[in-house]
């Protein structure tokens, strides 16, 4: 509980956590709006493509023109403002920066942005969790090498799931499920940007006024997101993934100690220690009592008549036998709470959660009948959405990674629901996404489990 008194701190001694942010959309504009108001942080440069359209941002949320007005980022390190720019290789490079946020949402240059901080020596917070679920764990050993820090953002649901793993375990406890909520149905994985609107209430003109992205939000609906979190939480925490996909059952929070519990026990789960999404409506779109679509949780387990005796005395609302409980969060705020994950790289020298294993993946899988020929345009898009699976299935059946199913053409046709295979599409072999890809699946193939 001392990350705002070492903040205080160093904006006293004048030496602040120098921070960079790579792309300013709604994640990072939400950063934007805190760290003006957090001591002992000083943004000196941000990177976007649209520079203008990042101005215009920070009028909206209440920057003054002075604050942001610096021509390069040695001027906005002397005059304590901020430099936006459109060139992500130079903001790396800049010495006067510590630290680098990625909040593109783009793998491919996700893992070419964690490359360049390791050659430049700048710490890194991964909003990114496409990135992440392509190639994470390959990807934090080599910021390891280079003696950087590789985080997860805090703010996020991956990181805030962590923390409950991490409480969880640090008490003593089993984890026997951990995850999120959301609101699903199984018919919103055939959802496009096209459709996407009606199913969040909205018309295409209040989405565009708004200035949503209809992509972006249709990866959140048809259960891609769902599943590259998921994957990235079973890579840092060692949980599995259920072996055909993420089941989304419907379930509020005080049912969450009865439903995410063993099979054998009257649960769904095929073996303690797995990730999974709850859905805040029932499959008949009835909505679910005490939901938790914003929220995060873990289920932990007693295992013996003592703990079970203090979950009674204490007033855990646990499961029919008394042996398995929960402890959940009822919200995340996004880019609002990032400021954490970049006080704990620089103050404590601590990710708030990071991938070191390869336990799941993030497949792509066709939406519709897909046609020989045709052009796949990735998260959230027209042709496929990205299905959880563990890992040692995926390299199996060489399945497509989700992060790597854009822009490239299929050589066969594919029928809907089909996992695509690497044979499947004409990809570059010699893509640097492509390389650190398959580096990752043989550094981190998962072992066998013993019969």
């Amino acid at each position: 509980m001392n990350l705002r008194k070492l903040l205080e701190q160093r904006e006293a001694d004048n030496n602040p956590l120098r921070i960079g942010i790579i792309g300013a959309g709604k994640f990072g504009t939400m950063f934007l709006s805190q760290v003006s108001r957090t001591p002992g942080m000083h943004l000196l440069g941000i990177a976007d493509l649209n520079p203008a359209k990042v101005r215009k941002s920070l009028r909206h949320i209440g920057w003054a023109t002075s604050q942001y007005n610096a021509k390069t980022l040695a001027t906005a390190h002397k005059k304590g403002s901020t430099a936006i720019i459109d060139d992500s290789a130079k903001l790396i490079a800049a010495d006067e920066i510590d630290i680098i946020i990625d909040a593109t949402g783009s793998p491919q240059a996700g893992i070419e942005h964690v490359l360049k901080c390791c050659q430049h020596g700048k710490d890194i917070v991964m909003v990114n969790v496409e990135a992440d679920a392509l190639a994470g764990p390959l990807l934090a050993q080599r910021a390891r090498d280079a003696g950087i820090v590789y985080s997860m953002a805090y703010g996020d649901q991956p990181a805030m799931i962590c923390e409950l793993i991490d409480w969880a375990r640090t008490a003593g406890f089993e984890v026997i499920s951990a995850g999120k909520g959301t609101k699903y149905l199984p018919a919103f994985h055939q959802s496009t940007p096209d459709t996407v609107w009606n199913h969040y209430g909205l018309t295409k003109t209040e989405a565009k006024k708004g200035g949503m992205n209809p992509q972006m939000f249709n990866s959140f609906l048809d259960g891609t997101k769902s599943a590259l979190e998921m994957a990235v939480v079973a890579n840092a925490a060692g949980l599995s993934a259920p072996e055909d996909g993420l089941a989304f059952p419907a379930c509020g929070v005080d049912d969450l100690p009865n439903i995410l519990r063993p099979k054998e026990n009257g649960g769904i789960l095929s073996s303690r220690g797995q990730v999974e999404v709850v859905s805040s409506i029932e499959r008949d779109q009835r909505p679910v009592f005490r939901d938790l679509r914003w929220g995060v949780y873990v289920t932990f387990a007693a295992d013996s008549d003592y703990v079970r005796r203090c979950f009674q005395e204490y007033g855990l609302k646990t499961d029919d036998s008394g042996n398995y409980a929960a402890m959940y969060k009822p919200y995340h705020l996004i880019g609002l709470e990032l400021g954490i994950s970049v006080a704990s790289v620089g103050l404590r020298r601590e990710p708030v959660g990071q991938t070191n294993l390869w336990q799941a993946d993030v497949v792509a899988t066709a939406k519709q009948n897909l046609n020989k020929g045709t052009v796949l345009d990735g998260e959230g898009g027209y042709s496929v959405y990205g299905k959880l699976l563990p890992a040692n299935r995926s390299l199996k059946i060489q399945a497509l990674p989700l992060g790597l199913a854009h822009g490239v053409k299929l050589k066969k046709s594919i029928k809907a629901e089909e996992v695509i295979s690497w044979d499947d599409v004409a990809f570059d072999r010699n893509d640097q996404a492509v390389l650190i890809r398959r580096e990752m699946e043989k550094q981190f193939k998962p072992k066998r489990k013993k019969p």
